[in-house]
């Protein structure tokens, strides 16, 4: 077994969620923010492209937030400490861009926390104020707001049963920081609906605004052509092109449309595992 990706560390830190410090020595030191890795817990398991959450190149650890939804992710989540991952691929795609922009508003949603927390962090060394609004369904759902709070110069967390933070979407706490002090820079991730309903209000004031998106993927090289979305005019490969791209430039209605491709596979593999949630 390769004891290049060993795991060293493993603690859930919300609902069905984990975080995992896992050894990867190359991917440590050439990771950027916005990079992500392409992962099989076993070597019978499908691959899922999972963001480098942060690294540290002395140790020769990564660390990846995973949500525990489907059979591959689940049987991460009945690993321990000292167990394996069969692979670790990776720094793959384009690093953020990260500059002195001003003012910039961080939109997560669930756990596109932990896609968002290195480029959160990126844009504060460079001096900007930075503003994180995080949120989720409920308070339990909620990933890496000591995190944030610690990094950001403002941090706003939202539930939408209201058990934490403010009562409601992030998308309101969005148009209130909108209102009240503006952005130069607004970069989200998070469920699909929510990206787009960012994206619909920075727009009308041309706030300049970035999506990470994660659609279905494969081999995370440009081969396989599964996640590719549709920008402008354009047709791009989320693992080569991205997987950031202009918010206000993407086909959200599309991009949910292909992502329910392999809904029925998805199951059905989950049923093998869980035979209870047939």
């Amino acid at each position: 077994m390769d004891d290049r990706f060993t795991i060293r560390e493993l603690s859930t830190v919300a609902e069905d969620v984990v975080r995992c410090v896992v050894d990867a020595p190359r991917v440590a030191q050439h990771a950027h923010p916005g990079q992500f890795v392409i992962v099989r817990v076993t070597d019978d398991d499908e691959r899922i492209p999972l963001t480098v959450a942060d690294r540290d190149p002395e140790a020769g650890t990564i660390t990846l937030v995973v949500q525990l939804v489907g059979a591959a992710t689940r049987h991460l989540g009945v690993l321990g400490v000292g167990d394996h991952l069969a692979d670790v691929l990776g720094p793959l795609g384009r690093p953020t861009d990260i500059e002195r922009f001003g003012r910039c508003v961080l939109v997560a949603g669930g756990v596109g926390a932990a896609i968002v927390l290195p480029v959160a962090r990126a844009l504060a060394e460079a001096g900007n104020h930075t503003h994180a609004i995080v949120g989720a369904r409920t308070a339990d759902a909620l990933v890496l707001v000591d995190d944030f709070r610690r990094i950001c110069d403002e941090a706003t967390v939202m539930t939408d049963d209201g058990t934490a933070g403010g009562h409601g979407f992030v998308t309101g706490a969005l148009a209130e920081v909108l209102d009240r002090d503006g952005a130069d820079f607004v970069f989200t991730v998070g469920p699909i609906p929510m990206m787009a309903a960012v994206a619909d209000l920075t727009r009308p004031g041309g706030i300049p605004t970035v999506a990470s998106l994660n659609p279905i993927m494969v081999d995370g090289t440009g081969m396989c052509g599964g996640c590719r979305v549709r920008v402008g005019d354009e047709t791009k490969f989320a693992c080569v092109d991205g997987p950031e791209f202009d918010a206000h430039l993407v086909d959200f209605d599309l991009l949910a449309t292909r992502n329910l491709a392999y809904r029925p596979f998805e199951e059905c593999r989950l049923t093998e595992l869980e035979p209870e949630h047939a």
